[in-house]
Formats: structure tokens, sequence, C-alpha cells
């Protein structure tokens, strides 16, 4: 089982990075294999041609084909997640998300764009065919604190969720067994009341 941290931040240091990173510590702690996607490292032009068959946009799919858990984050523009994610999500075949469980982190502004999560960008990961999406977690940006240096630093109510969900990750995402479907059942044993 294998867990994808997607950064879907045009720039190399973001807050939406740092709560990447944070969450990539805290599975690292657990003894949970990561691998990691940044979309802006595949190639610009392949991305906007929807050249699914370059060779970094194809290797970017195969990733999220076999990743059991997806953790994505993207920094919240005019109230959605960012272009650069939205163009690979597009590239994705519409049941790639199948039998997986989701994490979506979004950073921010202000508190104003929080709903970007639940209103932007959860529809798209439902439409992706996403088995479970986890409660997403919202951080403006006095509560991701980059420094000089390279380094971040997390607000307490943060870094609380942030364990929470982390948990909850590997526990729901992790350590249940794929849904398999219902039983067929005879049509004689149908019944129904008018």
């Amino acid at each position: 089982m294998s867990v994808l941290l997607i950064a879907g931040s045009p720039s190399e240091r973001s807050r939406s990075a740092a709560l990447l990173d944070s969450v990539a510590q805290r599975l690292a702690a657990r003894g949970v294999t990561i691998e990691r996607l940044h979309i802006r490292d595949l190639s610009p032009q392949a991305l906007l041609l929807a050249d699914t068959g370059h060779r970094t946009v194809a290797a970017a799919i195969d990733q999220v084909a076999r990743a059991t858990v997806i953790v994505v984050a993207t920094p919240v523009y005019k109230a959605a997640y960012s272009g650069v994610l939205k163009v690979f999500l597009d590239l994705l075949p519409q049941t790639a998300l199948k039998n997986k469980t989701v994490l979506p982190l979004a950073t921010g502004g202000s508190p104003n764009h929080m709903l970007a999560l639940d209103y932007a960008l959860r529809p798209v990961l439902q439409s992706l065919a996403a088995r479970h999406i986890l409660p997403g977690i919202y951080a403006t940006d006095s509560q991701v604190t980059l420094t000089p240096e390279g380094a971040h630093h997390l607000g307490l109510d943060i870094a609380q969720r942030l364990d929470e969900a982390v948990a909850n990750l590997v526990h729901e995402g992790l350590r249940l067994p794929a849904v398999t479907g219902f039983e067929p059942i005879a049509f004689s044993r149908v019944r129904c009341s008018v």
C-alpha cells in the first residue's frame, strides 16, 4: 500500500507544500511509505495540450494509479483550487481514484475561501470515483508560516487537525479492505409492496 502526496502549487515553496511536508512527517513516524508528485515539475506544454503520452505526465498518471491513498494539497486562488492542479486532474481517467481514500488540504489568504475544499475540489475528486474523501483541512496564511531558511511553522490548531487527519487517514485508507460490492440477489427473493 502506498500514499501519494500531490503538491498542486505552482510555487516550489508554498504553504500548501508545508502542509504536505507535515503530513509526510506524520506518516513516516508511523512507518508508512510515501511517494511525492509535484505538478509543477510536469511538462507545462504537455499538461496544457493534454498530452497524456508525454513521459512526465504518463509517469504522474501511473503514480496515481498505483497509490492506495492520495493526499492532495493546493493553494486557493479566487475561491478555487490551483489551475495547475485542475489541468492535471482533467487528464486523469474518469475512475482514476476508484477504491482510493483521499485527504484534501488547502491554504489561502483568509478564512473566506475555506469552502473551496467542499464546493470546488471535493466534487472533482468525487467525479474521479474516489472511494472515500476524508474531511479536508484548510489553513490560512497566519496558521502556516514560512521561514526565510525554507522551513515552516504550523499553528497549534492546524498541527492538531493534521494529527487527527493522519490518524483518520491511516485507519480509513490503509487498514480497510477494498469495497467489493453487494451480494447478488435472486429475483425470486425480491419483495415489494404497493
